[in-house]
């Protein structure tokens, strides 16, 4: 079997030296044309494809930005990914992903791999302990959370980072008012642990307080996952079989994972959704959108919260000094079959 070419074939073949060789591949201006095209035409007869380290070793850049996650199980990041990629691939990256669970249970730092690979950026969209984050010295993008608080231990506002998230305040609201709107007074919120669920309980509570209806939150202490979904809502059940006003007419998830273990306990329990009760998520994830399933849902703008970190993640490394930047997308109500008017 023939060796595969090197830079050094290249050079041989085209008639220049390695290190002009080394400019075309990084398309270095002032290289005179016939040079260029005696370069690339080599390039294509030998079959010549560069070492990604070796290309980093020179240029001292990987064309490569690390995404953490914390949950390859959740939706959610499958549609940031895909918006991160919108904006990395066009521009010659390539995205590196590690999922904060996995890599912490193996032992592991992710942050550690992902410097180690001397990635450019990095966009954390999971919530890192502290100290895995505060000392990076690559650009860093957090994504998905408005608080910086179990990151970096300081607040948004102290600049630390450039951040893109969606208003998850506002959201927990809106969604509140959705099912106000629609007559619901009796209305649970499933939550769990996390700085997004925990802006959005804070909006609906605002909300429900601001309408004279009682919160109805449980939960809390657990993941945002279809398991705590499930949990949640019996809990729901339960107290609502002891409450004077009865069972709740209406959930509020935290996030369409949990909303889909609610319809379980629901099922389970001889509910129907709608009919019986109304079910609303959060995230508007692939799964909300299944023809079985046509989840109402809080649209978060996932994928395009992907891609403004992923234009943050460039625009930082092209600006290294400019001020961190603070983006917070609205969020909007899809309406699907999971929701009805309640009937008094």
């Amino acid at each position: 079997m023939n060796a595969r070419p090197t830079i050094y074939d290249v050079a041989q073949r085209a008639g220049v030296s390695k290190s002009l060789v080394s400019l075309v591949l990084r398309d270095a201006p002032h290289v005179a044309e016939a040079k260029r095209e005696a370069v690339k035409k080599a390039i294509q007869e030998l079959g010549y494809r560069p070492s990604r380290a070796a290309s980093a070793l020179a240029s001292q850049s990987t064309r490569s930005v690390g995404l953490l996650i914390d949950d390859f199980r959740n939706p959610w990041f499958v549609e940031l990914l895909a918006g991160v990629r919108s904006v990395l691939d066009p521009a010659g990256y390539t995205v590196t992903v590690a999922d904060l669970r996995l890599e912490e249970a193996s032992g592991r730092n992710p942050v550690d791999g992902f410097l180690a690979q001397h990635v450019d950026a990095l966009v954390v969209a999971a919530e890192a302990p502290p100290e895995m984050v505060r000392d990076v010295r690559v650009p860093l993008v957090i994504a998905g959370t408005r608080s910086l608080t179990p990151l970096l231990g300081k607040s948004l506002d102290d600049g630390a980072a450039d951040v893109v998230a969606g208003d998850d305040d506002a959201g927990g609201q809106l969604a509140a008012r959705h099912l106000l709107a629609l007559g619901h007074r009796r209305i649970a919120h499933l939550s769990g642990q996390g700085a997004p669920a925990e802006h959005r309980r804070r909006g609906y509570v605002r909300a429900m307080a601001e309408a004279g209806a009682e919160p109805l939150v449980y939960g809390v202490d657990g993941g945002t996952d279809e398991a705590n979904g499930f949990r949640a809502m019996r809990q729901a059940l339960d107290a609502g079989g002891r409450a004077a006003g009865g069972p709740p007419t209406a959930v509020f998830a935290a996030n369409d994972v949990m909303a889909l273990g609610a319809m379980a306990a629901l099922r389970d329990a001889g509910l129907r959704v709608p009919e019986d009760v109304s079910v609303l998520g959060y995230d508007d994830s692939p799964l909300a959108a299944y023809g079985y399933i046509r989840l109402s849902t809080v649209d978060g703008h996932s994928r395009r919260l992907g891609a403004e970190a992923a234009q943050m993640a460039l625009d930082r490394m092209a600006a290294p000094a400019a001020p961190p930047r603070r983006l917070l997308l609205e969020p909007a109500v899809v309406e699907r079959s999971s929701v009805r008017e309640t009937i008094a």
